[in-house]
């Protein structure tokens, strides 16, 4: 199974629709969103071409094949707008024998862990910055802020064949981990 992990969308139309076209370009299996799909929230500049009516137009049609989570800019009144479920503070999910607990990152991050197995795989977004590591026997993942990055270029992860690649919109690999 292929699956393809985008974060913090922010309510760019831009980014969003680069995300669904790679989407479909890779050929990944289900689409994971990591929070933050419709506002920019206060600390943040509007991303480029923010239009949320149009992200949800972009997003909706995809419900089958999304799983999302809330971020710390999603609200309430963005699941009246959204087909897919994404109120979640965290989902899991098992591919190919590894368990992934996926979170937005305000809650749950690497200096706050949820309760992991070894092996297990945390992933979220929230920091912005991209992240591959295993530490203390839990692999660590964050594949960066597709629209308003703070490290590094706008970015996706896929995970394929027991490997986690944070890539640019361009192809470029900015990261990538085996897992066990």
């Amino acid at each position: 199974m292929k699956v393809m992990f985008i974060s913090d969308i922010h309510g760019s139309y831009y980014w969003a629709n680069r995300a669904i076209e790679k989407y479909h370009e890779e050929k990944a299996d289900k689409l994971i969103i990591l929070g933050d799909i419709l506002y920019h929230g206060p600390r943040n500049d509007l991303p480029k071409d923010y239009n949320c009516k149009k992200v949800i137009a972009l997003l909706n049609p995809l419900k089958k094949d999304i799983i999302a989570v809330r971020g710390n800019c999603d609200s309430e009144v963005d699941q009246m707008v959204l087909d897919f479920p994404m109120r979640s503070d965290y989902a899991l999910m098992d591919v190919d024998q590894h368990h992934f607990f996926m979170t937005h990152g305000h809650l749950f991050n690497e200096d706050q862990l949820p309760l992991l197995n070894e092996n297990d795989i945390l992933i979220y977004g929230h920091f912005h910055k991209p992240l591959t590591k295993k530490e203390n026997g839990i692999y660590i993942l964050n594949p960066s802020s597709i629209s308003l990055p703070k490290e590094g270029t706008n970015s996706y992860g896929i995970y394929e064949n027991d490997c986690f690649t944070i890539k640019t919109f361009d192809n470029e690999i900015v990261k990538q981990i085996q897992l066990d």
